[in-house]
């Protein structure tokens, strides 16, 4: 099973407006599937202490900072989020020569997580991503009723002043440094013959599988891929037509232009069907480090009928009640085996209020017209607010730590008012 899904993208100076980095991402999920967006106070641990991550445990770290995080409600990691040193992560499905592996180990979500909560740069992330790789390996089902749907990983990675491409297949792995303008990926490997970084065995075992000959020159994408160099680049691909919208956009490229790519429904960006955009998350990045990011989230499907609500790091900053779902502790079926035959309720209370507001939209044309307004006029104000924080900075952080719980209760009003 090979869903196209999931797209990421980053812009950087030059390609991006007032020296910002703009992080970008649509999740794409099973349709029936729960998105919450959470967020997770830094944290001290105790010597010994352990993780306990999707499926397996592993060693803490003696601090972790802290994350917030767009995540499929049934797991510990996270498809997409960032940190409070503003490195922001997503991650992608890619198939290559060699099938993921079915036993369960780290997911690429919770390599996602991991990288955000020990990481204070991007390459930092990179290089803690590929340890952990490379001691625990990836692997198990990434759907929380499919036990053989496995994949590796590819992650885009950006922090104040660069991004990182990251491409997995089982423990190998490549790395390339972007220092200017955009990237995005897709479902296919794209690092191609700059390799900034690498596992020390990665070119030895493709010779040794017969994938490379040893002479030519070392293209990731076509000699880990089963595709060709011409076909990753063709027409007609998610990943070319995201390509295209970023191009569009070069030199100028905002906080609403990244939304206005994630909303693209002609390019299959903003996905529907049984597999669709089940969240959606812009991040704004300043390369200025006296200044605040911007992180965005609909925490809800489909970003053509969401609202971006934001998030900035602050001391103090509350949990965010509204958009974390219902949690089922050890009784969780998740962690029992074999996998079991039903899935929980796990919609978190935006979720429930956004699914019948989303009916409205679609069945009644004059109101949900109405109600798609009022939560686009919601979102251009808040994107007005936010732009004199990202310019003037923050004064009073205790003014702002319900900012996306005030955010979203504002989206709820709007549904009631319509």
């Amino acid at each position: 099973m090979h869903p196209s899904s999931c797209d990421t993208f980053v812009a950087l100076p030059p390609s991006s407006v007032a020296q910002r980095v703009i992080f970008g991402k649509n999740s794409d999920r099973p349709c029936d599937e729960v998105q919450e967006v959470v967020y997770f106070p830094e944290r001290d641990y105790d010597a010994e202490e352990k993780v306990e991550c999707t499926y397996i445990e592993i060693e803490q770290v003696a601090h972790t900072y802290a994350v917030v995080l767009s995540r499929p409600a049934w797991l510990w990691g996270a498809e997409m989020g960032a940190n409070e040193h503003q490195v922001c992560i997503g991650n992608e499905a890619v198939w290559g020569r060699e099938s993921a592996d079915s036993e369960e180990a780290l997911l690429g979500m919770d390599l996602v997580r991991l990288g955000l909560e020990r990481a204070d740069t991007a390459e930092k992330a990179v290089d803690v991503i590929t340890e952990l790789l490379e001691k625990h390996g990836q692997g198990g089902s990434c759907m929380e009723d499919d036990s053989g749907f496995t994949y590796h990983n590819s992650f885009l990675i950006s922090d104040r002043k660069e991004a990182w491409l990251l491409e997995t297949s089982g423990k190998y792995w490549a790395a390339e440094r972007v220092e200017g303008g955009y990237r995005n990926i897709s479902n296919q490997y794209g690092i191609t013959t700059k390799v900034d970084k690498e596992h020390p065995g990665m070119r030895e075992y493709a010779r040794s599988k017969g994938w490379w000959d040893g002479q030519t020159e070392f293209n990731f994408a076509t000699v880990y891929s089963f595709l060709t160099t011409a076909r990753i680049e063709s027409a007609g691909s998610r990943y070319c037509e995201g390509k295209k919208l970023l191009e569009k956009s070069n030199g100028h490229i905002t906080a609403e232009a990244m939304m206005d790519i994630l909303r693209d429904k002609e390019s299959g960006i903003n996905m529907e069907g049984m597999f669709m955009t089940t969240g959606s998350m812009v991040s704004v990045i300043p390369t200025d480090p006296a200044l605040p990011g911007v992180h965005y989230f609909t925490a809800t499907p489909d970003p053509e009928r969401s609202v971006f609500k934001p998030f900035i790091f602050v001391k103090h900053a509350n949990l965010l009640k509204e958009t974390t779902s219902p949690s089922f502790g050890p009784d969780d079926p998740v962690k029992k085996k074999p996998r079991f035959q039903s899935k929980p309720d796990r919609r978190h209370p935006l979720f429930v209020k956004h699914e019948l507001a989303a009916a409205i939209i679609e069945s009644h044309k004059d109101k949900g017209q109405k109600i798609t307004e009022c939560m686009r006029q919601l979102e251009k104000e808040t994107v007005k607010q936010m732009e004199e924080i990202l310019t003037q900075g923050i004064d009073q952080p205790d003014l702002w730590v319900n900012l996306f719980s005030s955010s979203v209760e504002k989206e709820l009003s709007t549904y009631s008012k319509s």
